[in-house]
């Protein structure tokens, strides 16, 4: 109740600044055919608006919308304004050739269906047919930020189309009367015109209805100048002459059922009402009947008179006159009454009187009469009253919006320019058009602003005044001072062109009130401006004494010797005000901004006015503060208006509406561009009224102390109360005042969207990603309207909208002053609530946050931490990041008092279990970690292992952290020693696990091997090897590591173990010639190991062949029927001794020759056994390797000669191109002769297959055997050296080979040769030691194999071949037979044994050649 008092009787105006350069309208021309009239006529500004009928619903989509306009000379400018949602194309320009709107010319009348838009100009009338905004849209539900305005679709209309447009006949060369206009909308929808006619009477001219066929037609209504006023009635008018004194100055309609109501107020003072339909004149009024002492005024025609109507249900139709008598100006308000038999009379409710004396504009409400007045300097009076209940006759004030100071204070310590653009670019002094023009003034018109953008222009400012000085400048050298005079004077001289162009925008031209809401707006030349209602305290300290007059001014109490105290207390207030200086009041600014001490400031601010007191101020005060009986609960009381700390809880959302169309309606209230900036700056003016008031009050309460017992009737007592309660108290409201003064004003920051989207990253690590992200509305926008409009009006609208239906009507004064309200303490730093830092900082605006938080430091003890944290946060967006961490730390003590960092720790559930503190501090290290910054996480992780004593899951978590981050830094030696200290042995092994893995990528294979893992020994080797045979054996080298690291602790058998594992794995898996060569370095690191320990212990376990190697921990594995394996049985173990080890290198390294060698191969030579891999070797030409595998693993070499003497039969039958190719394989086998003569690769291959059969000899000559049957088998003599040879070895091996591939000759000479040797001649050929003899042991001769040969021989002698050449033969003849038997006949012994020696030696071959014996 006493808040609904006071929003009755006091108003501030709220400029709606365009942030804008211009508008942007969409021109029209009218061209409706009229000459141009002589003399250039031109008619003075006007401005009105319109408000649609559902523009105080909720729920409608008209919902605080309305339409404005101003009319200047040939145009009309028309804009669509909403609270709710942005309009697009909401302005238009229409332009009419050759005529003039007149003053009242436009009326807006809502349909239905359509908007209709009357205008009026001197010589046409014309309409405008809109779609209705309910019918603009589809859908009930408009969510759109955006809302297309009702002149979306203005330029499609004909304005031309003769149904919309006419020219009022009869008119050429007359002059309309400004002002002397009305336009109306019958029921059946006619456009009705009535204007003053310019020699008397109305002209009315109709247009039909829109969607209908007809012409325009006219009327004119006259009144006889013979027919007098009979008994308050007037019978039906006559035409005939007129009178000059009814010349119309005003004009008002009233539409009925079926006939139209015209007022028409004339120059002889009297009100007449005209019907319409039967054009009559119902009714005449002289208004000087309710004017006392008329006398004079009756001479004088009425010029200024006007007129206005309104209509309710409850008082029917009210009339309001306004008498322009010079200083004696009157309101009559008048009331119509309709009697039977269609008579009229007028009772009278109220006379107001004013002592204003140029009224610009009046306006009438069913309860109210508002006006709007210009004084002597040309700015706006604007007043309203309640004509119904206001004994008094006084008028209630609206506080103004004052125009900006023309002079400028500059600080010694600031920049000139910087304080000009502050207060040149400041959201409540100048409108962007006023700059803009102001800029091409400055600059002579030479440039045109291209870009009318706010930072744009700012830009442009700076660059013509510092050009504009600059060319000034005739010196090359001046002094600092002398530069900074410059400055200033350049500076202040574009500052008063924006003043004077600031005073042309702010010409009042209008007032308009709507009925539905009761919304006031002011309307000026350049800008719209609304009137919202003020506040009990600021309401006292901004009244003029005479609106303070009684006790019943006083809203605040209700005891009326408090009231007059309170009264008494705020006119003294006022004197202290006027005594402080412009500097004064500066420096008092600059000590808050400082962060010095309230007290101390007010008390050098009182020092001067002491000192400086020429006019008696001090005293005059001193004698007002005695006549104040009780000050303390004056101030008591005061303070208590002035303090905006409520207990109520704001952040809440409160009840969810039903149905989505009132949450959309909801969602959109008062959320445009206009009304953002209307409750931003209403707030801005509440701040900086209360600021001035805690100031003055704080010195007069410092003056107090200074006159002591003077003036304190109490004594000491109320002294010490003053001093140590109420001087604080007033010192915190003012820092408080202050702070919400400076955040309405600050601009905020534009944002790239990297930054934003880095910012959401970090929100989103302290899970605070919920918060509204940045949106831009305005141009610039103040950090306040920023808050307002992401996060602070959905919790004002849900706060009020939780005790109010959404049906009930959106009254002006009570939303507003509740908005305002609310935001204000949203933003009060004692509250609890922190919505407005946190909006800060999720809408990236650190330096305005950082601000924030310098400003409320020193004084205000609520949410010290949540603060703290905001400036770690500062400083983390700055890159400070030492001086973050130490403000996370002094944020952690107030972890559990404060809701923000409550709310910041309370949304994990897997940390329910912790501590608030320790969540706390696992949210900062995780947004520490997001930001990068591991080595404030090792520190903050580090600080708080301390709280967390009882707690091993907390433990365990931060040393791993710790681990990590020391880890990721490369502090090796500290991340083993984290881990070691883990209390949780799973995430010990997890890192243990990590530990090995990076030391690895980063191939810091020492620190790794060299750290003891105490009791971590065999995790460490389980680890490893759990990579070494989980991982891909080329690209990762943990078996090396793993052998190394058994090296390292002297486990020779473990390190050769792992490199054998090591090599078979990559014979196995690895089949190029790298994987070979590592497999042979692998085994012989296995042998040295093996070698370094003793005998006994030189063994190792076989790893099995194709086992699989499970990791700890893992899910057991399915096979191809998807079901889970058997449990493997018990396997047998191998054990590999030194030897074993030899073959498997040896193996490997013939393996490698091979793939050396002949690359292709390596694909198979991994897997190839030793057999295999010699039959390979063999195909290669690598001969030495084959036979030395061969020896180890005891294999048979006769392949190995097989092969190589085809090679030689390949080449002594081949071509240039074998020979070539032989000499490749040649060079990789080692010749036992060096040849200095040049040979050919034949005589090589002979030569190597020569020097194996000497250097690996053969039992009975295997070897020489195979090679003579593969030679002989090919048709390839023998060489004479393998004869040679194989003689010395087995010569009756060798006859029978000739025998069997049938070359008898040789085997012929063969047998004689051995003969001789048998009998001593060349014995040494055929490797017999001793011939025969009698004292030599027994000899034998192949008796079978000469017998075959005689054979064969006499069988070939009958076919004459051959034996006619052995016959002849002098070597072999009867004689030398027949001498063979003489010499054993001397011995009959040795013949006998000659003889069973041949028996059975022929007895034996014929066993073991049978197959040969066979072919021949």
């Amino acid at each position: 109740e006493k808040m609904a008092a006071v929003l009755e009787r006091s108003l501030v105006e709220i400029c709606g600044f365009g942030r804008e350069a211009e508008r942007r309208f969409r021109e029209v021309t009218v061209s409706p055919g009229v000459s141009a009239p002589p003399g250039g006529l031109k008619f003075a500004d006007s401005a009105g608006a319109f408000h649609y009928n559902e523009s105080g619903k909720l729920l409608s989509v008209t919902s605080n919308r309305f339409i404005h306009w101003w009319t200047s000379g040939d145009t009309v400018q028309l804009v669509e304004e909403s609270l709710d949602t942005n309009l697009l194309n909401n302005g238009v320009r229409l332009k009419f050739t050759y005529c003039s709107v007149l003053a009242g010319g436009v009326t807006v009348h809502e349909t239905l269906n359509n908007i209709i838009i009357l205008i009026c100009t001197n010589h046409t009338v014309h309409r405008l047919v809109l779609p209705h905004p309910a019918r603009m849209y589809r859908s009930e539900l408009v969510t759109e930020r955006h809302m297309q305005s009702v002149f979306t679709d203005v330029m499609k209309l004909d304005l031309q189309d003769p149904a919309h447009c006419a020219v009022i006949p009869g008119w050429a060369g007359h002059t309309a009367i400004p002002g002397a206009v009305t336009a109306w909308l019958s029921f059946p929808g006619d456009a009705h015109f009535a204007l003053a006619a310019p020699a008397g009477g109305i002209t009315v001219v109709t247009l039909p209805p829109h969607n209908s066929q007809g012409s325009v037609s006219v009327v004119e209504l006259k009144r006889s100048s013979m027919m007098r006023r009979i008994s308050g009635w007037m019978p039906t008018a006559i035409r005939g002459e007129q009178s000059p004194a009814d010349l119309v100055l005003n004009l008002a309609v009233r539409e009925e059922e079926d006939d139209s109501l015209i007022f028409a107020l004339c120059q002889d003072h009297r009100l007449r009402m005209w019907s319409l339909t039967e054009q009559t004149c119902l009714l005449e009024a002289d208004m000087l009947e309710y004017m006392p002492a008329c006398k004079g005024v009756r001479r004088l025609s009425g010029q200024g008179h006007r007129l206005r109507l309104a209509f309710s249900s409850r008082t029917g139709l009210c009339l309001c006159v306004h008498l322009a008598v010079p200083q004696r100006g009157q309101f009559i308000v008048l009331q119509l009454v309709a009697t039977d038999n269609n008579r009229y009379s007028l009772e009278h409710i109220s006379s107001l009187f004013s002592t204003q004396e140029t009224l610009v504009d009046f306006a009438l409400t069913p309860t109210d009469v508002w006006a709007l007045w210009v004084d002597e300097s040309n700015s706006a009076v604007v007043k309203y009253i309640n004509f119904e209940h206001n004994t008094a006759g006084q008028w209630n004030q609206v506080f103004v919006q004052p125009p900006p100071e023309e002079e400028v204070l500059i600080g010694v310590d600031l920049d000139p320019r910087e304080t000009y653009l502050e207060h040149l670019f400041s959201p409540l002094r100048f409108t962007a058009t006023a700059i803009v023009r102001a800029l091409q003034i400055f600059r002579r018109g030479s440039d045109k602003v291209l870009d009318p953008s706010w930072e744009n222009l700012k830009k442009e400012v700076t660059q013509a005044v510092e050009s504009e000085l600059q060319s000034s400048v005739t010196e090359f050298e001046f002094s600092q001072e002398e530069y900074r005079q410059l400055q200033v004077e350049f500076w202040s001289r574009f500052y008063s062109c924006c003043l004077q162009y600031q005073e042309v925008e702010s010409t009042p031209l209008g007032l308009t009130v709507s009925h539905h809401t009761g919304m006031a707006c002011l309307l000026r030349k350049g800008f719209v401006s609304f009137l919202l209602p003020c506040f009990a305290v600021d309401h006292l300290y901004l009244s003029l004494d005479p609106y303070l007059l009684s006790e019943e001014d006083t809203p605040i109490s209700d005891d009326p010797d408090a009231a007059r105290d309170i009264l008494q207390l705020v006119r003294t207030l006022r004197l202290v005000s006027d005594a402080v200086s412009a500097e004064m009041a500066y420096e008092m600014e600059k000590a808050l901004e400082y962060l010095q001490t309230p007290e101390k400031a007010a008390e050098l601010v009182l020092e001067n006015m002491v000192c400086n007191d020429k006019d008696g101020v001090i005293e005059d005060i001193q004698n007002k503060l005695q006549d104040i009986r009780s000050p303390i609960a004056a101030m008591v009381a005061l303070l208590r208006e002035l303090d905006l700390e409520t207990d109520s809880e704001l952040g809440g959302d409160g009840p969810v509406a039903p149905g989505l169309n009132v949450r959309m309606s909801l969602s959109q209230l008062y959320g445009s561009s206009c009304a953002v900036s209307v409750i931003c700056q209403g707030v801005c003016h509440m701040a900086m009224t209360r600021a001035q008031f805690c100031r003055d009050l704080l010195i007069l309460q410092k003056l107090y102390l200074h006159f002591g017992d003077n003036v304190f009737l109490g004594g000491g007592n109320q002294l010490l109360q003053l001093q140590q309660d109420l001087i604080p108290r007033t010192s915190h409201l003012l820092s408080s005042y202050h702070l919400l003064k400076h955040v309405s004003q600050s601009l905020a920051s534009s944002v790239p969207m990297d930054t934003i989207d880095v910012n959401l990253q970090h929100l989103t690590a302290l899970e605070l990603s919920d918060t509204p992200s940045i949106s831009t509305v305005l141009n610039p926008q103040t950090v306040l309207e920023l808050f307002y409009q992401t996060a602070a009006r959905r919790i004002i609208v849900s706060q009020i909208f939780s005790q109010q239906h959404p049906d009930s009507p959106l009254l002006w004064t009570h939303m507003t002053s509740t908005v305002v309200q609310l935001l204000a303490q949203l933003l009060w730093p004692s509250n609890p609530g922190f919505q407005f830092p946190e909006c800060l900082m999720a809408n990236c605006q650190f330096t305005q946050l950082q601000e924030f938080v310098r400003l409320v430091g020193p004084w205000c003890q609520v949410n010290i931490g949540s603060c703290r944290f905001m400036l770690a946060q500062c400083h983390l967006a700055n890159g400070e990041g030492q001086k973050a961490l130490r403000c996370f730390q002094e944020a952690a003590t107030e972890v559990e008092r404060e809701e923000f960092l409550m709310k910041l720790t309370g949304s994990e559930d897997e940390e329910a279990a912790a501590s608030p503190r320790l969540q706390y501090y696992n949210k900062v290290l995780r947004l520490l970690e997001d930001v990068g910054l591991p080595e404030l996480v090792i520190q903050l992780a580090s600080l708080a292992i301390a709280e967390a004593d009882d707690d091993v899951h907390c433990q365990a978590a931060l040393w791993t952290r710790i681990f990590k981050h020391h880890l990721d830094l490369g502090h090796n030696s500290e991340a083993y020693e984290a881990l070691t200290q883990n209390p949780d042995s799973s995430m010990q092994l997890d890192c243990l696990r990590q530990l090995v893995v990076v030391l690895c990528e980063r191939s810091q294979l020492q620190d790794l091997v060299q750290f003891p893992y105490m009791n971590l020994h065999d995790e460490v080797v389980g680890i490893i090897e759990s990579r070494a045979r989980g991982l891909d054996l080329l690209t990762h080298n943990y078996y090396e590591l793993l052998y190394a690291f058994h090296i390292t602790r002297h486990n020779y058998r473990k390190a050769g173990t792992v490199m054998f594992e090591f090599g078979m794995r990559l014979g196995r898996e690895v089949r190029t010639r790298l994987g070979l060569q590592k497999q042979v370095n692998c085994y012989l690191a296995a042998l040295n190991c093996l070698r370094l320990i003793r005998p006994e212990y030189a063994w190792i376990v076989q790893p099995v062949s194709g086992s699989t190697y499970e990791r700890p921990g893992a899910s057991p594995k399915r096979n191809s029927d998807g079901e889970f394996p058997a449990e493997p049985g018990r396997r047998q173990v191998d054990i590999l001794e030194l030897h074993d080890l030899e073959k498997e290198y040896f193996l490997s390294r013939a393996r490698l020759t091979l793939a050396q060698h002949h690359p292709p191969s390596a694909a198979i030579a991994g897997s190839a056994s030793a057999v295999e891999l010699v039959l390979l070797l063999v195909q290669t030409g690598l001969f030495d390797s084959a036979l030395s595998l061969s020896r180890i693993f005891k294999l048979d070499l006769s392949p190995i000669f097989d092969a190589l003497a085809f090679k030689c039969i390949q080449l002594q039958s081949g071509g240039e191109e074998p020979q070539s190719e032989a000499w490749s394989w040649l060079a990789a086998n080692q010749l036992s002769v060096v040849n200095t003569k040049e040979s050919s690769a034949t005589d090589e291959a002979w030569r190597l297959l020569a020097s194996y059969l000497d250097r690996y000899p053969s039992t009975n000559g295997q070897h020489h055997r195979h090679v003579i049957h593969k030679l002989l088998s090919h048709g390839v003599p023998l060489p004479d050296w393998l004869l040679q040879s194989y003689k010395c070895v087995d010569a009756p091996s060798l006859l029978r080979l000739l025998l069997n591939f049938d070359l008898l000759e040789s085997a012929a000479e063969l047998v004689l040769e051995y003969v001789d040797a048998v009998l001593g001649r060349g014995h040494q050929y055929f490797g017999i030691e001793r011939p025969l003899s009698a004292t030599s042991p027994p000899a034998w001769l192949p008796y079978t194999a000469i017998d075959q040969l005689l054979h064969a021989l006499s069988e070939t002698q009958t076919h004459g071949n051959v034996s006619h050449f052995l016959f002849a033969s002098q070597r072999f003849t009867p004689a030398s037979l027949e001498e063979i038997q003489q010499e054993a006949e001397k011995n009959k012994k040795v013949q006998v044994s000659i003889q069973l020696s041949i028996r059975a030696n022929e007895s034996s071959w014929r066993n073991s050649n049978s197959h040969y014996l066979n072919s021949c």
